[in-house]
Order: structure tokens, then C-alpha cells, then sequence
């Protein structure tokens, strides 16, 4: 492995971008992931919670919560007229936040439990995540303090969880939102953290959240995992537009051609005709719009498993094998940019 392969393995590529510990979603994933050596494993459950519960009127949400209880994957026992005291609040269930909480997420810690059950199998002192970030509305107080607490129920040691938070943490791009209301949901969250395990607060798609880097330093400390990898190929893909621009104009233009059928998968708010608008740009605005801009950037993020598996240049070599190769050459320039990149988000979350 040369130096601009290791470069991409530790920026999230691990070489044929086919299944690996992050986000897994059944037994058969955990088994192909273990086998390849992974230690650290992200649970995602999500196609087991129900995002129509914060939509339903009481008495529909009421009767599949009894359904639920009635499969014994929660007891309301647990939870109804039971002040619980966190950090310096009191958190209270009423039953209809309760039966919110369990319809929209019972099913999916139940099937969270048993993929843990199958990692714990094949390796017992493993790393184990749970994602709940892909849900279409924040993670409740309450609905935290209800995951960790019948994640701890079921024995399922957990090193870190990534609630989904209040504003957007878009793909390739800065936090949107009220940075008020993160900070005042972020210090409740930590503190159920700390009750329930303690495991680590995850941020997911942190990548450039810079607007919130210094309060989830302050307010996390040493219970955080942050991701980051997936803006690190952009700043490869940076060094490429440096020193190769021909290579880089000819990804751009492969990854307009998959734009509408890969974002499909992101929770991104840049449409079509805004990375229409980029075509044709300027050789000298290249990396300005493309990498430093919300569309550029959100354009190139959702393709990259496209260009560096399917992507091909106009002599038929492989995007991968150029980008590798270009990265190879000009090493010096791709470590300054990645450091660069990773000072500034460390420079923030301890400015915190």
C-alpha cells in the first residue's frame, strides 16, 4: 500500500468502498465486517423506527404503544409517574409521550439489542454505536433517556449514540439552525449520556460543523465521537484540483451525471437546477464553487462512492486509480490541506 492509499484508508476509503462497520443493518453485515477485522461497529436501525408516530393522534400512536408493551419490548411501568432527575433537570413521561416514544422507537431498539447480541458473539469486547440520526424530526430528551435506558435494560454496552439533533447537519457543509436551542438540547442529551452509560454523544455528519464545534467541545469532553470522513476526500479531491485540474474536471463532470440518482440517500438541501448552475464554470472558479460552495461541495460529497467505484476516465482508466496516482505525486500539498482541514476542527471543538 503506498502513502496515498493509506492517506485514503484513513479518511474513510478502505479500498473497494463495499460494506464495513459503519452503519450496519443486519446479522449478515456484522459477520462480513468482523471477518475483515473491524472492531468498532455503528447499529443502524432505521428501518425499524417509525417515523409516523410524531404524526399520530393519540388513541392510533396509544393502541400500537399497548400492541408493543403487549410483545413485552417495553414496560410503561418504567417510565409513566416517574420524575427522572438529569443532570439539573426533571425529565417526566406523560403516557403520550411515552407511547410516542415507543412506537417510534421500540421495534428498533429490540432490533438494535439483537445485532449487538451478534456482534458481543463474534467479538466480545467489541465497540458498539447506535445511529438514530435518520429520523425525520430531533431526538427528544425523553426519547433519548427511553433509548438509553432500554438499551441498558437489555445489556447492550454502548460506547457511543448519535441522536438526531435539533437544526441540520447537511452533508459537506456548516451547521444550520439555532445555535441556542443545540446548545440547550446537547447539555440535556450528555447528561442522559452520562445516566444511562456513560457512552459517547455522537455527531454525525460533523464534518464542517463549525458554527457548533466549540459548544459540543465544552459540553462533551472526553464523551464524544465526532465524523469527519467524508469532507477529508474533499480536500483530496482539493490537492487533484490543485495539481491535476484536467482529472478534477472530468470527476465533476462525472458527478453531475450521478447527482440526481446518489442523493437519493443524503438528507442534503441543494436540488438539481443548483448544480445545473455550476456547468460551466471558470477553469479559475473551479475550486471556489465546487469545493468551497454548498452546492459544489454537497455535489461532489454524494457522489464519491460512485466516482471511485463506477468512474472512469476518458481513456478508460478508473477515477480511483487517477486520483491515488495524482495524490501520490503531490503528497506534500494533500497532508497540508488535511491537516489544515483537521486543525481547524480540532482548533474549534477545543476552543470550546
Amino acid at each position: 500500500m503506498n502513502a496515498a492509499q493509506e492517506a485514503l484508508g484513513r479518511l474513510g476509503y478502505d479500498g473497494d468502498w463495499g460494506a464495513d462497520a459503519d452503519h450496519l443493518k443486519t446479522p449478515e453485515d456484522i459477520q462480513v465486517t468482523a471477518a475483515a477485522g473491524f472492531t468498532f461497529f455503528t447499529i443502524d436501525p432505521s428501518s425499524f423506527v417509525n417515523n409516523a408516530a410524531d404524526r399520530m393522534d393519540p388513541a392510533t400512536v396509544g393502541k400500537l404503544s399497548d400492541q408493543i408493551e403487549r410483545e413485552e419490548l417495553f414496560h410503561s411501568s418504567d417510565y409513566l409517574d416517574r420524575p427522572f432527575e438529569i443532570g439539573g433537570a426533571k425529565l417526566v413521561f406523560d403516557k403520550l409521550t411515552l407511547d410516542r416514544a415507543a412506537v417510534k422507537y421500540g421495534r428498533a431498539i429490540a432490533h438494535s439489542a439483537n445485532m449487538a447480541a451478534e456482534i458481543y458473539r463474534l467479538l466480545p469486547m467489541a465497540d458498539v454505536e447506535i445511529s438514530v440520526d435518520e429520523t425525520d424530526f430531533a431526538t427528544t430528551p425523553q426519547e433519548h433517556l427511553f433509548i438509553g435506558s432500554e438499551l441498558k435494560r437489555r445489556w447492550v454496552r454502548v460506547t457511543s449514540l448519535a441522536p438526531r439533533f435539533v437544526g441540520e447537519f447537511e452533508k459537506g457543509i456548516d451547521y444550520r439552525g439555532d445555535l441556542k436551542a443545540f446548545e440547550d438540547q446537547l447539555r440535556l442529551h450528555v447528561d442522559i449520556a452520562k445516566s444511562c452509560g456513560p457512552y459517547k454523544i455522537s455527531i454525525h455528519s460533523g464534518s464542517d460543523k463549525f458554527a457548533v464545534y466549540p459548544v459540543i467541545g465544552r459540553l462533551c469532553g472526553d464523551l464524544l465521537h465526532v465524523k469527519t470522513a467524508g469532507t477529508s476526500y474533499l480536500e483530496a479531491l482539493r490537492a487533484v484540483c490543485r495539481s491535476e485540474r484536467p482529472l478534477f474536471e472530468e470527476i465533476a463532470a462525472y458527478s453531475h451525471s450521478r447527482f440526481a440518482m446518489d442523493r437519493a440517500s443524503y438528507h442534503i438541501s441543494t436540488t438539481e437546477a443548483e448544480v445545473a448552475a455550476l456547468l460551466g464554470t471558470d477553469a479559475a472558479d473551479l475550486e471556489r464553487n465546487y469545493l468551497d460552495g454548498r452546492a459544489g461541495r454537497q455535489l461532489l460529497h454524494v457522489t464519491f462512492g460512485s466516482v471511485l467505484t463506477m468512474g472512469k476516465r476518458s481513456d478508460g482508466r478508473t477515477f480511483k486509480e487517477a486520483i491515488l496516482e495524482t495524490l501520490g505525486k503531490n503528497e506534500a500539498l494533500h497532508h497540508h490541506l488535511v491537516e489544515k482541514h483537521f486543525d481547524r476542527h480540532l482548533g474549534l471543538l477545543n476552543a470550546g
